[in-house]
């Protein structure tokens, strides 16, 4: 008997602890009573059959406890009959760091809904064909659709929507961006539910005039005065294939975003799915898609506008569109306004200044790579320069870096056996590649170098033995370490050759930023933060950031190494002169170019261990430079030099501490070279080196 009734067997008190942890609220609150009730009437446990406990326990959570639970779910669900209804509105600000006011994000808040039958019947229609061509025989979601996208999502890694524009609707006025199963749930059974209450005309009408079309235009009234300045009655087809397109992904698909060009392949897929479904013609389609869009010019009082939109992006994947335009935030960024405003007046006027050369444009980026934060971000000379597509944001597109990469190619030599004092070989040198002609790289000035130490050809930026590195190392584990150092833009190691070490991965300006960051940081990878607080306008906290502890990307010896070699201006004078526009006249200042063999991109990136400076010029559509960049210090590099002057003009030089651990002896040229203790020549000198020569290319 006292076995029956030991804790461990006793199923009743299972039963009860196990409804305990299940709702602590109640039975842990009547765990005792309970028993003391049992006691007293002592009642015999050994009564009762664990098979009929058991299935008395499993019945009770099925009938009783699961019906309570999923009532009490249903309950939080808001309502479809707020559809209708127009809540308070309050814009949302975005601060720079100090908390001047960058933008004021608001709807508009004078449009006026308009009636079903006043939409152009090819507006609805083609809203119907590019996002729900079953609209009218689906009862608010489509099997078919969560299927296909379901299958796109598990087999082939494509993420796709599948919700019909019902679930949109209920999505975008009801619920939050978030991606989990829980909110597709939700999202399913508010549809269903809207369907019942509302008419199909009745959902489609609200969903044009609600759902967000890119910047301050929700509903569709709205997105042709924004983008047309027109009212709806006098949009063309080719003008309406474009706003059909919009909702999906506002901020992608803007003609006014970061890559307008996108605007124009939804707006082919719109009248591609019209002419499947039998809304237009070929011809028409055609006549469409060729026609010229003149667009109206942007109307908005904006600082920083290349940073705000990067900001305005991220706040509608985090909170949605809605929230971000009436929910009333308040984002305080990194950004350093009054930085910002002098760095866009130093690109401007540089680019300018380079129009001889058929530079069309420049960017710029400063960081702390302490902490990842967003100091500038200069997308464009102009972002208002609608004709030259100024309001692309070109430090979050893809370019080539030229020789800037090469960077992690040396790190990793570091790493791997290497020191500043090896001896490559500047020489002829041939790759096989099967299907492919051979590759034979080319140094910038034509000519070999011979034996080289490790130091002055990463100085003087030679390329061949880059690529002789590269082939030493792998490719596979470059791009690791790239990756390693903060480069986000890089999917698949087997789409890269050798090349990889001289420019041929495409990477965005920031995570060039990070890269050079994580060399300034002790080889510490710190990713960006452009956002330090979120709230909303009764002092909600969504989100404060603080810096976090960071990625040791690659070792602190080999970043002190790295960033010594790269403010060497004795090393480098053969490239590039003594007094080049790499120099900042009394500061330590670690820095490196990069131009394509195309001429098509020019970069110099450049640290501090407080300050990261990202600066790119070319072309936005990737037309070539003037040849004269292939010198390394045209194009970016003055830019570089005046937005560096410009920073540290107050500050104290910086100067990199040295760790016990990195050991100096006289070397090459009578110079002394630094080693990782350890790694150090055998006898305490490095071995005889002959005079370089360079000899032409054959």
């Amino acid at each position: 008997m006292a076995r029956l009734h030991a804790p461990e067997k006793n199923p009743f008190k299972l039963f009860i602890s196990s409804l305990c942890s299940l709702f602590p609220n109640f039975f842990c609150i009547m765990k005792t009573p309970i028993a003391r009730i049992l006691t007293r009437a002592r009642m015999d446990i050994s009564s009762f059959s664990l098979k009929s406990f058991f299935l008395g326990m499993l019945i009770t959570i099925v009938c009783v406890f699961l019906p309570y639970i999923t009532y009490q779910w249903l309950r939080s669900l808001p309502n479809p009959t707020m559809l209708s209804r127009r809540d308070l509105e309050v814009s949302t600000k975005i601060l720079d760091r100090n908390g001047a006011l960058l933008y004021e994000i608001y709807a508009d808040q004078n449009r006026t809904p308009i009636p079903l039958a006043q939409i152009p019947k090819r507006l609805r229609q083609a809203t119907i064909a590019i996002e729900d061509r079953d609209f009218y025989k689906h009862n608010g979601f489509s099997l078919k659709g969560i299927s296909r996208a379901a299958t796109e999502t598990l087999f082939n890694h494509h993420i796709q929507g599948g919700s019909t524009i019902t679930q949109q609707l209920i999505k975008s006025a009801l619920l939050s961006p978030e991606i989990s199963i829980t909110r597709k749930i939700k999202e399913i059974i508010l549809a269903y539910w809207a369907e019942r209450m509302y008419s199909k005309d009745e959902i489609l009408e609200m969903y044009l005039n609600q759902v967000p079309y890119g910047g301050t235009a929700w509903g569709v009234d709205s997105a042709s005065q924004t983008y047309f300045n027109k009212p709806l009655s006098e949009l063309s087809l080719g003008e309406i294939a474009l706003l059909a397109g919009l909702p999906a992904a506002p901020t992608d698909y803007s003609p006014f975003g970061a890559n307008p060009q996108k605007a124009f392949d939804r707006q082919a897929e719109v009248l591609r799915r019209m002419v499947e479904d039998g809304y237009i013609t070929k011809d028409e389609a055609q006549v469409a898609y060729t026609e010229t869009i003149h667009f109206a010019t942007p109307n908005v009082s904006i600082r920083a506008p290349h940073f705000v939109m990067y900001i305005k992006d991220i706040l509608e994947k985090r909170y949605g569109a809605r929230r971000v335009e009436h929910g009333g935030l308040r984002v305080i960024t990194s950004l350093d306004v009054t930085l910002q405003e002098k760095v866009q007046d130093i690109v401007t006027s540089n680019v300018d200044a380079l129009s001889n050369l058929q530079v069309g444009n420049g960017a710029a980026l400063v960081t702390n790579p302490k902490n990842g934060e967003i100091l500038a971000m200069v997308g464009s000379k102009n972002y208002f320069d609608n004709e030259h597509d100024g309001n692309v944001n070109v430090t979050t597109a893809l370019r080539q870096p030229g020789s800037s990469i090469k960077v992690v190619t040396y790190a990793l030599a570091l790493e791997n056996g290497f020191t500043t004092a090896s001896i490559l070989d500047d020489s002829p040198v041939s790759y096989t590649i099967p299907n492919n002609p051979a590759y034979m790289p080319v140094n910038y000035d034509g000519k070999f170098h011979g034996a080289t130490p490790l130091r002055y050809a990463l100085a003087n930026s030679y390329n061949i033995p880059a690529v002789k590195l590269a082939a030493k190392l792998g490719v596979t584990a470059i791009f690791s370490k790239g990756k390693a150092m903060g480069i986000e833009s890089w999917a698949d190691a087997s789409n890269y050759g050798l090349s990889i070490t001289l420019g041929g991965a495409d990477v965005t300006m920031l995570d060039m930023a990070k890269v050079f960051g994580t060399l300034a940081n002790n080889g510490i990878r710190q990713d960006l933060i452009p956002i330090l607080e979120v709230t909303d306008y009764t002092g909600k906290v969504y989100e404060r950031n603080s810096p976090q502890l960071g990625v040791q990307a690659i070792k602190p010896d080999v970043s002190w190494i790295m960033g010594n070699i790269l403010s060497d201006n004795v090393a480098r004078t053969n490239a590039f002169g003594p007094n080049s526009e790499l120099v900042i006249p009394g500061k330590t200042v670690s820095v490196k170019t990069g131009t394509t063999n195309d001429k098509r991109d020019n970069w110099t990136i450049g640290y501090t261990p407080s300050y990261v400076t990202t600066v790119w010029v070319g072309n936005n559509d990737n037309t070539p430079m003037n040849p004269y960049l292939s010198s390394g210090i045209t194009g970016a590099a003055p830019i570089w030099h005046d937005i560096m002057v410009e920073i540290l003009k107050d500050k104290q030089d910086e100067i990199p501490e040295r760790s016990e651990t990195i050991v100096s002896i006289p070397c090459y040229f009578g110079r002394p070279e630094y080693f990782i203790r350890g790694t150090e020549p055998r006898g305490g000198r490095c071995q005889a080196l002959p005079t370089p020569t360079p000899t032409p290319a054959p």
